[in-house]
């Protein structure tokens, strides 16, 4: 496979993506057991994009997704070359409303990135910012399960995380943390303005350097026996709290 190449597998991420960008989709592999609703939906969209597909049987998928649960489907993408490749790329650029940036600091897990991706795209967040050591990049898994969002939200890994942090900060953008055992409530925030939110790796949290340099730390106030929450499910509640207070009137 050519380095300009790559594969993506499931048929929401292939789904998300033809409607993303179909020019970009090279050919699609189907499973050529299956002929289920969902089959003859991805195959209108195919045809209706114009795109080569093949039937293919299941150890010829099960190849090329290797270990990943492909669903019988699987499609070879074109790489493109990304539109941003740094932060100041975004937060210097032309934007129609105070950016939102999603800082996550030491991800490692591509599921709940992939998931991170997902809430961001939903919430209009302007840029993922994460660190290139020590956390997962944007692999077939997180494109998997982010159904498009890591097509439709910049994603920038960055060598030094606190450079970033304070970058954004000289931008006017106020950095806010997330930890538990802080008093302040979300709820209770004000987060109309340009807002950077922070959240650390699953059960380590975030790294001392990053949450010093942090404006602020908030916790979401947990009203039952659970004592903390799945980081992309932090990251939802907090997004959708930014989005919640800029749409009211």
């Amino acid at each position: 496979m050519s380095k300009d190449n790559r594969i993506i597998y499931g048929f929401h991420s292939i789904t998300s993506y033809i409607r993303l960008d179909a020019s970009s989709v090279k050919e699609i592999y189907l499973d050529e057991m299956r002929n289920d609703g969902r089959v003859m939906d991805l195959m209108k969209l195919i045809k209706e994009n114009g795109i080569k597909y093949h039937l293919s049987n299941k150890d010829r998928l099960d190849g090329m997704a290797k270990k990943f649960k492909h669903q019988g489907v699987v499609a070879l993408i074109i790489e493109r070359k990304a539109k941003y490749h740094t932060i100041e790329d975004i937060v210097e650029g032309d934007l129609k409303e105070p950016p939102i940036i999603l800082i996550l600091d030491g991800i490692e897990d591509p599921h709940n990135l992939g998931a991170c991706f997902r809430v961001a795209d939903a919430m209009g967040v302007n840029a993922v910012v994460c660190p290139k050591d020590n956390a997962v990049g944007v692999n077939a898994t997180v494109r998997k399960v982010a159904c498009g969002g890591a097509e439709s939200v910049p994603f920038i890994a960055v060598t030094n995380l606190g450079r970033t942090i304070r970058y954004l900060k000289d931008m006017g953008i106020f950095i806010i943390g997330t930890d538990g055992e802080k008093k302040n409530n979300l709820f209770k925030s004000n987060l109309k303005g340009p807002i950077a939110i922070v959240l650390g790796a699953e059960g380590k949290g975030m790294r001392r350097l990053t949450k010093e340099l942090c404006d602020t730390l908030i916790s979401i106030p947990m009203l039952g026996q659970v004592e903390s929450l799945n980081v992309s499910v932090a990251a939802g509640i907090f997004l959708s709290e930014i989005r919640r207070q800029r749409d009211l009137p």
